[in-house]
């Protein structure tokens, strides 16, 4: 079997008896070649199989019009709404993005940013893996002025532009909200506390328990991948004796609706016997019955904020050492049936 070799410009070049830099003006659609020639071009560059060679492009303006986009899991509902606004905001500009995901593994997160550096990326966007708190695989961009891009799960200490959201006040008005209706035994489940995300809703889960001077147990709150089975184990052990706690405070969807699962099955009322708030307002909260109190992160503005954060550094000389930024994107609670008693006033009123 004859080993395949790739075709290039100077094949057609000499299929049509042309010039080879007539050809390549022909495919780059140059006013000063005839319509008539760029077709010609064009159909034997389509029978030859011609497939333009971008990264060579690149190296001759030190541009590869290419973005990655590096994030724990595309399968979730809030990277997943990110990638597709960074992606569509960035090529309205004439970049493509690769995407690639770190299955929250730091050592696949450090083998990524390698291949992407290796790939010629003119800028990166990151969102940490769960268990990053070594970054220095990242300071090869640094290094280079290339521009580094943080959001959602940041980095502490380490000079670089971040796009967050506001961790810590979600934290503090989930805990606001179950405390004001009614619940004093409040249970949270947390992600693991290398991550800054959960390291900020804990720190306002405990600041909310503290004004109104609700005590802090530790057996209270869990740290753990906040996977269904996860939810499910928790459960187990929170509901293996009494007394049962008033409200759940759960740091994503996932484990809220897991933990609603497991209520009906040891038959406790939500939300007369057990109030429940998730995080991240995955669409899944507000379809589900009861509907699930959620957090709204915005997904889709900060998905606008990092894509201008990464055009705002590729406008930058790339000589000079880069400019950096935090920016914060607001949240909000939204309120659902699974955290507040309605009263039927027409039984009331009977």
């Amino acid at each position: 079997m004859s080993k395949r070799t790739e075709k290039t410009i100077v094949d057609i070049a000499e299929e049509l008896g042309l010039s080879v830099s007539t050809v390549s003006r022909a495919l780059n659609d140059h006013p000063n070649i005839s319509a008539r020639t760029k077709e010609k071009v064009k159909k034997m560059a389509r029978k030859l199989g011609y497939r333009p060679n971008a990264m060579a492009a690149g190296l001759r303006n030190n541009r590869s019009k290419t973005i990655g986009l590096l994030v724990p899991r595309i399968s979730m509902f809030f990277p997943a709404t990110i990638g597709t606004v960074v992606q569509n905001k960035l090529q309205e500009h004439g970049y493509n993005v690769i995407i690639c995901q770190s299955n929250d593994s730091y050592e696949q997160e450090v083998a990524l940013t390698n291949t992407l550096y290796s790939a010629r990326i003119d800028a990166l966007a990151v969102s940490t893996t769960l268990y990053t708190t070594d970054f220095s695989h990242f300071d090869i961009f640094k290094d280079n002025n290339i521009p580094l891009v943080f959001f959602d799960r940041v980095p502490k200490n380490y000079d670089v532009t971040i796009v967050k959201g506001d961790d810590y006040l979600g934290g503090l008005t989930v805990t606001q909200h179950l405390i004001e209706q009614g619940c004093k035994d409040i249970v949270h489940i947390s992600g693991p506390l290398t991550c800054s995300l959960y390291v900020e809703r804990v720190a306002g889960f405990k600041h909310a328990l503290q004004q109104h001077k609700i005590p802090f147990k530790k057996s209270r709150v869990f740290y753990q991948e906040l996977t269904r089975d996860n939810a499910w184990q928790a459960c187990e052990k929170i509901f293996a004796q009494q007394p049962y706690p008033d409200g759940i405070f759960a740091a994503n969807d996932t484990t809220a609706i897991a933990i609603l699962e497991y209520c009906r099955k040891i038959n406790v009322r939500v939300p007369e016997d057990l109030k429940i708030v998730g995080y991240s307002n995955d669409p899944r909260a507000e379809i589900i019955h009861p509907g699930i109190t959620s957090v709204d992160q915005f997904p889709a503005m900060m998905g606008e904020r990092v894509a201008e954060a990464l055009l705002d550094l590729m406008q930058q000389p790339r000589q000079t050492p880069q400019r950096h930024a935090a920016e914060m994107v607001p949240i909000q609670l939204i309120k659902r049936a699974s955290s507040e008693v309605k009263v039927n006033k027409r039984k009331k009123s009977q």
